[in-house]
């Protein structure tokens, strides 16, 4: 797996090479991830494993569909979790996704700089 926050050639051929949709769909995921955040750390904290199991579940497509691997996988591990009923390594997990968001706000930050960018996004 690639170092990188997003698989480039991947997302590319997704969008068809089109970086204005590809700009507009990491600006939905980083606020959708803004949304889901709080929500997600909550429903860990108290154990509540189908909230959990939703919202993961849903990043991990939407994290798919952007090709943003390592993230993919961390919301993947944290669904699994949620289907078992253990949060034993809950926290960490959400440590690791919030440090694999910042990497990729920062991939953006750096390889798109894109008009109208939330600034509280890449804070």
């Amino acid at each position: 797996m690639s170092d990188e926050a997003i698989d480039m050639k991947e997302v590319m051929e997704r969008v068809h090479e089109d970086k204005e949709l590809l700009k507009e769909l990491l600006q939905i995921f980083l606020e959708d991830y803004v949304e889901k955040k709080q929500a997600l750390e909550q429903a860990v904290a108290h154990q509540d494993f189908e909230a959990v199991k939703s919202i993961s579940h849903g990043m991990k497509g939407a994290s798919g569909n952007i090709s943003a691997k390592k993230l993919r996988v961390s919301f993947l591990n944290l669904e699994q979790m949620a289907k078992a009923n253990d949060f034993a390594s809950g926290r960490q997990t959400l440590d690791l996704i919030d440090q694999q968001v910042n990497e990729l706000k920062d991939f953006v930050e750096n390889n798109f700089k894109p008009k109208n960018f939330s600034s509280r996004l890449l804070d």
